[in-house]
């Protein structure tokens, strides 16, 4: 693994400062001495919080969150130190994959609320300083929408070629079979055949997702005409969801079959022809250009599931910086590995090897398993909670949290197949038990059954019957609840110069239980961040010698309980099990 270049090599400051009023930014820095296109570049140390609309806050009592429930929770955002919020699909759906599938672009679904609602959201985030990313479903739309009905009524028809459908071929009985192996996520082969036009068209997700045809120039000026529409109404950016399956194969070879078979019963194939195929990048260019025409630094998130960093780096566009500001780096939130050696390796490259860009990182979202179960150990899941917390918001990259992460939500996965709503849990159970349990809503307070989430009845999802404990309203009132400590931290973030514009470099580089590194600002400030990923006490002596300071002896400015004391030394410094420990050097 590559190791962290000189800390004079890697010296990057960020700031966050006053955008032009189409665009809030975080809020603004009052030391900072940044240039204005530095102050334009908000995302750079932003704290991005996803909100999963169907599940954040219910307005109207129907049991489903939507825009107007956001509206009433901004102030809680801005108290927490949000500087924006990237919102799922809120369009017109039918909801099979629950508005991944997108029937009309440039609206807002009716249970969600309606565009005026959506401009008030505009407003009322930019006067607390939070922006709003949308999520943009590029890869495919619902087969309600009407370009697919249209297209799948004739084959002269104008939208026919805006989807990816092939003749099929001719098997040995004599009928006509898929035109190869390509599976769907949800299972089952990738094709549907559609009798009015005799083809099958392709779907990479479920069989009411039918894929689009980027290859064809009338697509990508449709969907560009879109993101317009949203740009012209003053959204911060977008996320894009899926985003390396725009492209397939021409010639639809078969995917080569790797062994054993997924949770649906199919074939695991590797998805060399559906998926990071070179085409996108150019587009991902033209994409950068269309917003980067407005102003205020709009910003482009991508879903990013890769194999290496190197491949991350093809996203930013290389050394040329002209493609995605913000690909998410799913390696080092999607380990799922509470190793100090392997969080080690994983930081220092992407602080290397993805040519000076920002990384963002991830540790949750309304696909997977929550951090608390997958990092957790079952004993120390709370400590292990602070710990995966501090990592995230005090490391160099900009930071993204999912909604509840900060109160310890925990995943509440179904027991029974009668309560699934998630489609690839209905056709994977019981070795695929979905992502409801990842969506549940948000627990806000125990003043009613829906935990302050809805006054309705019954939420779309049920609520977990800890929310009587979990929940922002108790948590608030606990100075050492998950809560609060996500509050510090992202205000010691924001205010610390080394956490705001520093460098970071590994100390203690062979430690096999603890994690520490060195965050210094153009100042010369500096913070020692030190993470016990074990579950024993360690003692642990760090060396700032090599990054020119000679101070040995600290102030904390956070710590686990008992971590260090408030005045220490770098010199055997004891940390708990699963302590975490931020020092200034003085």
């Amino acid at each position: 693994m590559t190791r962290f270049a000189p800390l004079a090599a890697v010296l990057l400051a960020f700031v966050v400062g006053s955008a032009p009023s189409q665009i809030p930014p975080g809020p603004p820095v009052a030391d900072s001495g940044a240039t204005k296109q530095r102050e334009l570049e908000w995302w750079k140390r932003a704290v991005i919080y996803e909100i999963y609309v169907r599940s954040f806050q219910d307005s109207d009592g129907d049991g489903v969150g939507d825009v107007n429930g956001i509206t009433q929770r901004l102030d809680y955002l801005r108290d927490l130190g949000v500087d924006a919020i990237w919102v799922s699909p809120m369009f017109p759906s039918p909801q099979v994959d629950f508005g991944y599938d997108i029937s009309n672009y440039e609206a807002v679904d009716p249970q969600y609320g309606s565009l005026a609602d959506f401009d008030r959201l505009i407003a009322e985030a930019r006067k607390r300083h939070i922006g709003v990313i949308i999520d943009m479903v590029l890869n495919h739309t619902s087969d309600r929408h009407p370009w697919f009905v249209n297209s799948a009524r004739s084959r002269t028809a104008r939208e026919h070629d805006w989807y990816v459908w092939s003749d099929g071929k001719r098997g040995p009985d004599g009928a006509m079979h898929p035109p190869n192996n390509w599976v769907s996520l949800f299972g089952g082969s990738a094709w549907e055949w559609v009798p009015a036009v005799k083809q099958y068209y392709y779907h990479k997700f479920y069989k009411q997702q039918p894929d689009l045809n980027w290859r064809n120039p009338a697509v990508e000026d449709a969907m560009f005409s879109a993101m317009r529409f949203w740009l012209d109404r003053g959204v911060a950016g977008f996320r894009l969801d899926a985003v390396p399956t725009l492209f397939e194969d021409p010639a639809l070879k078969d995917e080569p079959v790797l062994p054993g078979i997924n949770a649906q019963g199919d074939a695991n194939l590797d998805h060399i022809y559906t998926e990071n195929l070179p085409e996108l990048h150019a587009t991902m260019r033209r994409m950068r250009s269309l917003v980067s025409a407005y102003p205020g630094e709009r910003v482009l998130v991508g879903e990013t599931y890769l194999p290496d960093t190197a491949s991350l780096d093809k996203w930013y566009g290389g050394a040329n910086h002209d493609e995605l500001q913000l690909p998410m780096d799913m390696l080092v939130g999607f380990s799922n590995k509470l190793s100090a050696p392997h969080f080690r390796s994983l930081l220092a490259e992407v602080y290397s090897q993805i040519h000076g860009s920002q990384p963002l990182l991830v540790f949750d979202n309304h696909d997977n398993q929550r951090s608390w179960e997958r990092y957790g150990d079952g004993f120390h899941d709370a400590q292990i909670a602070r710990l995966v917390a501090a990592l995230l918001l005090t490391s160099k990259a900009t930071a993204l949290l999912y909604q509840g992460e900060e109160i310890g939500q925990r995943t509440m996965v179904p027991t029974r197949i009668e309560d699934v709503r998630d489609p690839i849990g209905v056709t994977g159970w019981p070795k695929e038990k979905g992502r409801d349990g990842e969506r549940t809503p948000m627990q806000w307070d125990a003043t009613n059954g829906q935990a302050g989430f809805s006054t309705g009845a019954k939420s779309w999802l049920p609520v977990p019957q800890n929310y009587k404990t979990i929940n922002v309203q108790s948590e608030l009132k606990d100075p050492e609840s998950l809560l609060n400590w996500h509050r510090r931290l992202i205000d010691l973030r924001r205010t610390n110069p080394a956490l705001r514009d520093g460098t970071a470099a590994m100390l203690d580089e062979q430690n096999p239980n603890v994690l520490s590194y060195l965050r210094v600002a153009p100042s010369g400030a500096a913070v020692v961040v030190v993470l016990n990923m074990s579950a024993t006490p360690q003692t642990v002596s760090l060396d700032v010698g090599g990054a020119g300071l000679k101070g040995i002896v600290t102030e904390t400015l956070m710590s686990s309980a008992n971590a260090a004391s408030k005045t220490a030394s770098l010199h055997d410094a004891k940390v708990p099990p699963f302590g975490v420990w931020v020092a200034a050097i003085e």
